[in-house]
């Protein structure tokens, strides 16, 4: 078992670590992919960003109370999971009002993932105050929170994970690959939810069908909306 030092102030600093990595992220994205972003900026108008700050705060809020609400001590909360979902239906939404095609989430795809990645280990070291802890584990590396109890460093297998699909994706983009320039977007959403989906069952959070709990539906969700893009085949390769 593996102590880990923890303090609520710890999400904090994950919070602003994330940002910092997303903005790093972005820069390289608008240096390097500069068709890109100047196609999105193109596609949209700045009520897109309103609508899609403002989807991603109300799905963030929404998604993380739905669960925590449903614990022995209810409490609000947000979740990056919600936050991702919200921002796609804002913004679907906006597109379809204003008949924009294609893709337009491209140049999102790096600084989401890097954001990710950060954001999760400020979750571990925040504790079990913050609420993502893993269940039990007689693993050998379970991570001790403060209670004495080995628990799945569930927070580490999402950072991992989101790791492998950047390096993946990053090699895919540098060399112009069809799928990472075509649907990009959509291929980190649908790794993000598979991958989600998997570490959901890790975690004691209340069930609400069968086996599976808000984030576990949430991510089936997501993972149709990917496939149903992919398959309409029908993005603008600049949009990615």
């Amino acid at each position: 078992m593996i102590h880990i030092p923890t303090s609520p102030w710890f999400h904090y600093l994950g919070d602003l670590s994330a940002w910092l990595v997303a903005f790093l992220g972005g820069r390289w994205v608008y240096q390097r992919r500069r068709a890109n972003v100047e196609q999105l900026a193109r596609q949209t108008a700045p009520d897109y960003f309103i609508s899609l700050a403002l989807g991603a705060a109300a799905g963030a809020w929404l998604l993380g109370s739905l669960n925590t609400l449903q614990q022995a001590r209810p409490t609000l909360s947000h979740s990056v999971a919600g936050a991702l979902a919200g921002a796609i239906v804002a913004v679907e939404l906006w597109k379809w009002l204003r008949g924009v095609r294609g893709s337009t989430g491209g140049p999102f795809v790096i600084p989401l993932t890097l954001g990710i990645m950060v954001g999760r280990l400020g979750c571990l070291f925040a504790g079990l105050p913050d609420q993502t802890f893993g269940i039990p584990t007689s693993l050998p590396w379970g991570v001790d929170l403060g209670d004495g109890i080995a628990r799945h460093p569930v927070q580490i297998y999402e950072s991992l994970a989101m790791l492998a699909f950047l390096i993946i994706y990053w090699r895919a983009l540098t060399r112009e690959r069809a799928w990472a320039t075509r649907h990009g977007f959509h291929a980190f959403v649908l790794f993000y939810a598979v991958q989600r989906f998997a570490w959901e069952f890790f975690k004691p959070y209340p069930k609400i069908l069968g086996p599976l709990n808000v984030f576990n539906l949430a991510m089936i969700g997501l993972i149709v909306y990917a496939l149903v893009w992919i398959a309409r085949g029908n993005d603008r390769p600049a949009s990615a």
